[in-house]
């Protein structure tokens, strides 16, 4: 779905539906994972947007897109066939659909070749299999959580896109939109790991607000429930947005994609320590670290935005989910 709003709402009014009015000319864009990244660290943003430097498949994000094609592809089953059977059946062929995808995934599982030698031993097949085991249990978890039996949705795997008066572009892909037959909407992600604690929270439901955000512009109505399906641990978040909450969020995200145009100004991309450094691909060349981030590439001044950089979101980014 590409399409653009309308022009910016009035604060007595919501947004008009998106196709109403002349779009305004693209400034910039912005996924919530790449909103995540800057928030998270402003350093990680630019080495993956605008570096673009590879990064090697985690276990965890990987296994959060092979669950994610799972429950998808549930659905396409007839409702009365979406058992725990049938969708644990689908763990094999989606997995082999992955590694023929990504050839690189193949090597998910093998030993570090630099690490020491008890670092690297252990059967990598024993590896994947506990790996698998672990998808296995993801998928039985959900069904605990709902009955998908009983559920037929308007849309899986949506991606979404509109426009802010700003120019600013909002994109991004949607888990799951359930339409009720009165007409609300519910926004549904699916997450593999595990609920956050409630100081947390907040962070948690950004991503949920940024998609209800998208949807109010499209179609002109407030989602009535936003949830989050946390596969790791078995709980559900839900949240119900209202229209002050969506123009928060929309002020929000004009203030961070305004610091990310600072940062593009000025070359300063500040590392931000956390307690994910110990996961990201970049810790090596961070200098919180003690390394050195690579000179900034030489960027033409007709794509010096990032947003000309910033690749398209992807239905398998789910690094959210860690």
């Amino acid at each position: 779905m590409t399409t653009a709003a309308a022009r910016p709402p009035s604060e007595a009014s919501p947004p008009s539906p998106a196709g109403t009015g002349p779009a305004p000319a693209v400034t910039g864009a912005l996924s919530p994972s790449r909103a995540g990244d800057f928030m998270t660290c402003p350093l990680l943003y630019r080495f993956r947007v605008i570096d673009q430097i590879p990064e090697r498949p985690s276990p965890a994000a990987v296994r959060g897109t092979l669950v994610h094609a799972v429950l998808e592809r549930l659905y396409d089953l007839p409702a009365a066939d979406r058992t725990v059977a049938a969708a644990l059946d689908l763990l094999g062929p989606q997995w082999q659909r992955l590694l023929s995808e990504e050839p690189g995934l193949d090597a998910l599982f093998e030993g570090d070749p630099d690490a020491d030698a008890a670092d690297a031993a252990g059967d990598p097949d024993a590896d994947e299999a506990a790996w698998l085991a672990r998808a296995r249990q993801m998928v039985e978890r959900y069904f605990t959580l709902e009955d998908p039996r009983r559920l037929e949705p308007a849309d899986r795997e949506l991606f979404v896109e509109t426009v802010l008066d700003s120019g600013l572009k909002l994109r991004g892909y949607i888990d799951r939109v359930d339409v009720a037959p009165t007409g609300e909407v519910r926004i549904v992600d699916y997450k593999t790991g595990t609920a956050p604690r409630a100081d947390f929270e907040a962070r948690a439901l950004f991503q949920m607000k940024f998609y209800a955000l998208v949807m109010w512009r499209l179609r002109g109505t407030v989602p009535r429930m936003l949830q989050l399906m946390y596969l790791g641990n078995g709980e559900i978040l839900r949240y119900v947005p209202d229209e002050a909450d969506l123009r928060a969020t929309e002020r929000k995200v004009e203030a961070l994609w305004q610091a990310i145009r600072r940062a593009t100004d000025t070359g300063e991309w500040r590392p931000r320590a956390g307690r994910l450094c110990d996961w990201c691909d970049h810790k090596q060349r961070c200098p919180e670290f003690g390394g050195t981030p690579p000179p900034l590439p030489a960027v033409p001044a007709q794509r010096r935005s990032p947003a000309d950089l910033e690749p398209g979101p992807s239905p398998r980014d789910h690094t959210d989910d860690l």
